[in-house]
């Protein structure tokens, strides 16, 4: 490699075109961390030329680190952009500020020698391209244009518009370029004109004087270092080396990066295989960070970690991404091309939208929504190696009946999610082997052993259906889910369709706060809390009291309504709640419980092992 420092003006005088490979990131540089620093840096060279300091240092505003691309005859020459391009846009950006600036305050000839550094001349195959010296990143590109192309602070802004949603407090920002742009513009007609009754530096000078005088500064005394990469350089190696500076790239860019440089080197149409396969792990949906157990990742570095377990059957930490997806690939080479790589990778990423956000009508819907509410997302590379395996839509039902019983009853047992990770990596290497077929799902969950992977049989089903206080081991969602399919068995095809608004939430038949209004079985008021706590251990009351605690936090005692009945529900006794529930819930579950007459212990059980005869049908083992 050649290393050799230029001035920073140098750098964008020669006719070429700094190019950023597509696949790198998008720019992400932010006022607080990289603007304001610049400007600072900048306006001190500034101060330094009008104050006539002939001894000031040159500054150094960092490096950059550029490969030869070969190019075509006719186009112009082309260096890609390893490292810097995040530096490199931004002065590009400050210089187009700069000319603006200039040609507002009718300083047009040095607007026009801005232009030199921002524009190529004369002959071009591809002049819509060819003519800026930067080329960003393809998602980049529009905002870059704009604010490079505008030529004026008016017509930037005319381009990119404030836009307000809808009861929204503020607008959404702009495009980070044109941000850069208005901020780097304001520190300039700050600097030079003044403002809040202070002077600009320099004053007696006339204005084109002073920004010439400046301008002369980027010339000779701002300073980068360029690092031009030779024949036998690895531009694979160098960039991963540097990426620790400045910000850090996520794992899934390290991974785009690594997989485009390849494609590169094998001489694809990197721009065309890019749009092709991975344009959409592109979009804000993959960048958005969702919360996954105690962390909170991005969705495409969450997928990439799926996606790999799910081809190696075993777990893989985040932060060992990119060195394991890079020696999988290179000491395994499971795929014979790299487009077959990125066809893999796209329809994966499709596969695990289609996972995390499931449709309406989607055959995979049910059993997502399910995992979802059961918060098991653990199973996401089994799920995936699931939907590579392209099993039919009768062999899907039937595999989905099988996971859900198994967790369900699990879940209803309360018998500990700890080791579902070891479990789904372990039934993915094995149908990967011998096949995704739900007899094959079926065989390997019953052959687990111990409470860690158990699936319980029909006696401990019930036993833990009927007794255990359920309301305390599953939350809201879990419970809503197991009454809605319960619900669903009482309906027929000439049932009405039933939706809600909003989300049910689960209501004790009997409340919990149930003294007042609810007498025990012998006619006499339960103990309060404190009462029951001072009561003798021979005390009927006490044992008729606590077993009524626990029973009324079965799912005998439990349905699911509106939120604004289950509200209005409040504490009243079964004489008054009955005739209101029956009023307004249209649910067959909650309708049946029009002929039960009185409603206590006995009552919660019969329903209990009633709603059981349902559960056993749905949940089969």
């Amino acid at each position: 490699m050649d290393v050799h420092k230029s001035s920073l003006l140098a750098v964008f005088d020669a006719k070429q075109r700094l190019e950023v490979p597509l696949f790198q990131r998008q720019y992400v540089w932010s006022e607080e961390h990289q603007w304001l620093p610049l400007w600072e840096d900048i306006q001190r060279k500034f101060t330094e030329a009008l104050d006539g300091r002939k001894d000031a240092p040159v500054h150094f505003l960092g490096a950059m680190v550029l490969d030869q691309k070969q190019t075509p005859t006719g186009h112009v020459v082309v260096r890609q952009v390893i490292d810097g391009q995040q530096r490199l846009t931004t002065l590009q950006i400050f210089l187009a500020a700069y000319r603006d600036f200039c040609r507002s305050e009718g300083c047009e000839e040095l607007a026009k020698e801005c232009d030199k550094f921002l524009f190529n001349t004369g002959m071009m195959a591809d002049a819509d391209v060819d003519r800026f010296k930067v080329w960003p990143t393809q998602l980049d590109r529009k905002q870059f244009t704009d604010v490079i192309g505008s030529g004026s602070r008016e017509d930037v802004l005319k381009r990119n518009p404030l836009h307000k949603r809808p009861y929204a407090r503020q607008p959404d920002p702009r495009p980070r370029m044109v941000e850069a742009y208005l901020f780097f513009y304001e520190q300039l007609k700050g600097f030079f004109l003044g403002g809040d009754g202070d002077l600009p530096l320099a004053e007696t000078f006339p204005l084109s004087a002073r920004v010439d005088e400046c301008f002369q500064t980027l010339r000779s005394g701002l300073m980068v270092v360029v690092i031009d990469l030779q024949k036998d350089d690895d531009p694979q190696v160098i960039f991963e080396t540097l990426n620790a500076r400045g910000e850090p790239l996520l794992p899934a860019d390290l991974l785009r990066n690594y997989i485009f440089f390849r494609a590169g080197r094998e001489g694809l149409d990197v721009e065309a295989v890019y749009k092709q396969y991975w344009a959409g792990f592109d979009e804000e949906f993959w960048r958005e960070e969702v919360k996954q157990g105690r962390l909170t990742r991005p969705r495409s570095d969450l997928f990439m970690q799926h996606f790999l377990a799910s081809h190696q059957g075993r777990d893989i930490p985040i932060k060992h991404l990119y060195v394991e997806y890079r020696h999988w690939i290179e000491a395994q080479k499971p795929f014979p091309t790299i487009q077959g790589e990125l066809a893999t990778l796209s329809k994966q990423g499709a596969d695990f939208r289609r996972i995390i956000d499931p449709q309406a009508g989607d055959k995979i819907a049910d059993l997502c929504r399910f995992m979802d509410a059961f918060d098991i997302r653990t199973a996401y590379p089994f799920l995936l190696a699931l939907l590579s395996a392209n099993v039919d839509d009768e062999e899907w039902g039937r595999i989905s009946a099988i996971l859900e019983s198994y967790l369900l009853r699990r879940a209803v047992c309360d018998l500990g999610t700890k080791n579902y990770n070891r479990i789904f990596l372990s039934l993915t290497r094995n149908l990967r082997r011998d096949g995704f077929t739900s007899t094959a799902l079926r065989s390997a969950l019953l052959d687990q052993a111990g409470d860690s992977g158990l699936w319980p049989d029909d006696a401990a089903f019930k036993e833990s259906w009927l007794t255990k206080p359920l309301y305390g081991s599953l939350n809201s969602p879990k419970l809503v889910h197991i009454f809605g399919r319960i619900n669903q068995t009482f309906m027929s095809s000439k049932s009405e369709a039933l939706s809600f608004a909003q989300q049910p939430t689960v209501e004790h038949i009997m409340p919990q706060d149930w003294i007042a209004h609810w007498p025990l079985p012998d006619g006499t008021k339960g103990l309060s809390f404190f009462d029951l706590y001072s009561a003798q251990a021979n005390d009927p009351r006490a044992e008729a009291t606590r077993k009524r605690g626990t029973a009324l936090q079965t799912l005998g005692n439990l349905t699911i309504l509106s939120s604004s009945l289950n509200s209005a529900q409040k504490n009243y006794g079964w004489p008054e709640k009955k005739p209101e529930m029956m009023k307004h819930s249209l649910l067959p579950l909650n309708q049946q419980l029009f002929e039960v007459e009185h409603w206590d212990e006995v009552a919660i059980k019969v329903r209990a092992e009633s709603l059981f005869g349902r559960a056993i049908e749905i949940w089969r083992q």
